[in-house]
């Protein structure tokens, strides 16, 4: 297992110097303009854009510059945004608990329906109940993102508060330290605008998988030895059903974790991937390129976590 571990950890850090790479190259390399005139901007003088030019270190070869890129990035020293010129990372760091909130609230939400609604479809596959269900599931995941949450911001914000019933706030985020009943109540909506989309998927991928799995011998054999019908779904046919399910669990966790970046913007959540677009708006190259290193740190991240777990539920994974 320690074998099989340390490869995936080489493949993953493998994965980062790639994408730290391509970014560099990217917006380095392939983007036109001058970084130094964008980070003194446009009424700079020809001294002041040669010496921001010079302390960025524009004016060393383009080798020994990404090494240095490469140097800043394994100090965790993402630069210095061009815009209100703060430390990068910090300002990553100090949006993360938003998007925190949002992605942990929202993958636990898609677990919590679709694993129960999977099992539910899957009994009774070929039925009315399991074409209810599945009718259900895919009206769901055809349905944007950006339409859900409009959609429930006209129903539970715009209807209710006119008729006198102000439930739920417009938007915005209050932390969880400071007031965690305000901290459910405005992430409330942002969790059911991403979990109408994700749980019709999880619970497709849920009823399938185990459907699967009860076609196997062992799942027979269970039967034909007299086992109560629930032990054989959640003590044998279950457990290795949640296989592709935990696979899409840990990329959709480190993606959302990355940034959520509609789903942010309609709720008004200042988050990483509001972040990620006022720094494309405003052409905050460092900016950007430390989103995207973050974004690509957690999806490698969680893809290590979830192949890990994987090999503990089940060790043959390592053959």
């Amino acid at each position: 297992m320690i074998g099989y571990v340390l490869r995936r950890l080489a493949f993953g850090l493998m994965t980062l110097w790639f994408i730290s790479l391509a970014v560099f190259i990217l917006f380095y390399v392939a983007t036109p303009g001058d970084p130094a005139l964008m980070f003194a901007g446009e009424y700079a003088t020809y001294e002041q854009i040669d010496l921001i030019r010079t302390r960025l270190g524009l004016d060393q070869p383009l080798h020994v510059q990404y090494f240095t890129y490469i140097g800043n990035l394994l100090r965790f020293d993402f630069g210095t945004s061009f815009v209100n010129q703060e430390d990068v990372l910090a300002t990553i760091l100090r949006r993360l608990p938003v998007t925190a909130s949002l992605a942990f609230g929202t993958v636990a939400i898609w677990v919590a329906i679709a694993i129960p609604t999977g099992v539910f479809s899957a009994r009774r596959a070929g039925r009315l109940p399991d074409r209810l269900v599945t009718a259900t599931a895919l009206a769901g995941m055809s349905f944007p993102t950006f339409v859900v949450g409009t959609l429930l911001f006209y129903v539970l914000f715009f209807v209710l508060t006119n008729a006198g019933f102000p439930v739920f706030p417009s938007g915005g985020y209050v932390a969880f330290t400071r007031d965690p009943l305000e901290w459910l109540r405005h992430m409330l909506l942002p969790w059911m605008t991403l979990a109408v989309v994700g749980a019709g998927t999880y619970t497709r991928i849920a009823r399938g998988s185990l459907l699967e799995t009860l076609n196997q011998d062992y799942v027979r054999t269970a039967r034909a030895k007299g086992l109560r019908e629930n032990k054989v779904i959640y003590h044998h046919a279950l457990p290795p059903s949640m296989t592709p399910v935990i696979t899409m669990m840990g990329l959709d966790l480190g993606g959302l974790l990355g940034g959520t970046i509609i789903t942010e913007r309609i709720w008004g959540l200042n988050g990483v991937g509001s972040l990620a677009v006022q720094a494309v708006e405003t052409g905050d190259l460092p900016t950007i390129m430390g989103t995207v290193i973050f974004a690509a740190f957690f999806v490698v991240a969680a893809n290590l976590i979830v192949d890990v777990i994987q090999v503990l539920r089940n060790p043959q994974i390592t053959l």
